[in-house]
């Protein structure tokens, strides 16, 4: 009986009830929050289901992201593996070219103006980088936190590891992709607070054909002139403007399609799972995580907010025939931002059709967000 009773013991002792914290069920709830916002509501599903059961297995069972050193036997959890892509920069630059294929750069080719648009909207990242210098990060630390502005995840994740935050990584990455998924909710009270009923109003003019050449070139010219530039954005926007070339040549579509699809979702499952997996209670509920929350709420807000009065700008010069609310898909969040803009300018006017126009600040803000990163690396000699 007693050998009965010290098997049950122990089989009892093993069960997550006797491991769990305060902490780990707070972060339970919170990824129960996330999958029913990405179930129920839809808030981009791809990214929130991952990364909401990652958090949900590593706060159940944290040897899942457990180093080598950590283990008895020497081998390290499952997503201790997936999260090591992450820190290599591999799985960042692989979604940036899944996400070049999957897009039609058409858009911006035919509009040049958006690259300002996209460049405006970067002022949430340089003007968070301040911020968080004042709450007490250190000068690296600080631009891994503000690139969250972007809502960019792969390019917070990829400079986070380049500039040695890989301890921030976690929380860096879940605000970014957090931001990502809630647009449709914090974007528009910002646009409309800036702009007027009758600019949200505002119908563009159908934007010119473009060339299968230009589309060709386009990827060709802007690698050859970013990286000359900043050579270190060169896995991102080479990746992004590969898979592009892949896309418009027309001579590779098993590759555009691979790199559009079935690598992208694999990619999407390691990440988003190895991001959630970061979320430990232990490493998630502390100051510095709620600071880098906060800091990526104020340095998206303020990006979303300097693309539409920029839009705004542009709206009078050209005689009002920019509409603002294009500005504001100047952060990296592509296609969702574009979304929002056709959203918000069809409560207006339902025959009002900004999307393809919102699509050239969309592109131009991924761009611009893996300039912003360069320049950073740049600043500190990486």
């Amino acid at each position: 009986m007693s050998y009965v009773g010290e098997t049950l013991s122990n089989l009892l002792h093993q069960t997550a009830f006797f491991n769990l914290t305060w902490g780990n069920y707070v972060m339970i709830l919170v990824a129960f929050i996330f999958l029913f916002l990405a179930i129920k509501k839809g808030f981009e599903p791809l990214l929130l289901v991952p990364i909401a059961f990652g958090m949900l297995l590593v706060n159940i069972y944290p040897d899942i992201i457990a180093s080598p050193e950590e283990t008895s036997n020497g081998v390290g959890g499952l997503l201790y593996y997936f999260y090591s892509l992450d820190e290599w920069s591999i799985l960042p630059s692989l979604i940036f070219m899944g996400v070049g294929a999957m897009t039609d750069f058409g858009p911006l080719i035919a509009n040049p103006i958006s690259f300002l648009l996209g460049a405006a909207a970067q002022f949430g990242i340089f003007g968070a980088y301040f911020m968080a210098i004042l709450l007490g990060f250190n000068d690296k630390a600080a631009a891994a936190v503000s690139i969250i502005g972007g809502a960019d995840g792969p390019t917070s994740i990829f400079l986070a590891g380049k500039l040695g935050q890989t301890g921030l990584m976690g929380p860096i990455a879940v605000a970014a992709y957090s931001y990502m998924a809630l647009v449709p909710i914090i974007q528009p009270p910002i646009m409309k607070l800036f702009t007027t009923k009758q600019e949200r109003a505002i119908k563009m003019q159908n934007l010119r054909p473009v060339s299968k050449l230009e589309k060709i070139l386009f990827p060709i010219v802007v690698t050859s002139v970013v990286c000359i530039i900043l050579p270190t954005t060169a896995p991102l926007v080479g990746m992004l403007m590969l898979g592009n070339l892949f896309r418009e040549s027309g001579v590779v579509r098993q590759l555009s399609e691979t790199a559009s699809n079935a690598m992208m979702y694999i990619v999407v499952i390691l990440l988003g799972t190895s991001v959630g997996a970061t979320t430990s209670a232990e490493a998630f509920l502390n100051i510095t995580t709620l600071k880098i929350v906060a800091l990526g709420l104020i340095a998206f807000m303020f990006g979303t907010a300097a693309g539409t009065l920029f839009g705004k700008l542009l709206c009078k010069l050209t005689g009002g025939k920019i509409n603002p609310l294009i500005g504001s898909a100047g952060v990296s969040a592509v296609p969702m931002a574009a979304r929002v803009s056709q959203k918000v300018g069809a409560e207006e006017d339902p025959t009002n059709f900004l999307l393809m126009h919102a699509m050239g600040p969309n592109v131009a803000g991924v761009i611009g967000t893996a300039v912003a990163a360069g320049v950073f690396m740049a600043i500190f000699g990486i």
